[in-house]
């Protein structure tokens, strides 16, 4: 059985929304930096801006919602691990148990009203 770490578990929320916020901050960066550059680019580079400006706010959303972890690791889940019940203490007793051949008449028994 692989022993788990706390290496192996995902990123917390927290830490993976503020790494997507940086993706997207970053993506959102350089398209201002292609409009403002479409004032002072012409030809070729002028187009290359103007698809940067169009095309980087769609591909920014699409790659800051990815959920990707870098660990690339699943949590395991530990095979030998039981829930914990607690034995009777001094005090405290265990349920009785039905004594085969009692006294007392099972519920639904002949002779015993339904």
């Amino acid at each position: 059985m692989k022993q788990q770490s706390i290496t192996s578990l995902p990123l917390s929320p927290e830490e993976e929304r503020r790494r997507r916020m940086i993706k997207y901050t970053i993506a959102m960066s350089v398209r201002v930096l292609c409009i403002v550059a479409m004032l002072f680019v012409h030809g070729w580079w002028l187009a290359l801006c103007a698809a940067g400006a169009i095309l980087l706010p769609y591909f920014a959303v699409v790659v800051a919602n990815v959920h990707a972890d870098p660990r690339g690791m699943t949590v395991v889940r530990p095979g030998s691990v039981e829930p914990y019940r607690p034995e009777p203490g001094p005090y405290q007793t265990a349920p009785q148990q039905p004594v085969p051949g009692s006294d007392t008449p099972e519920p639904g028994a002949e002779g015993e009203p339904r």
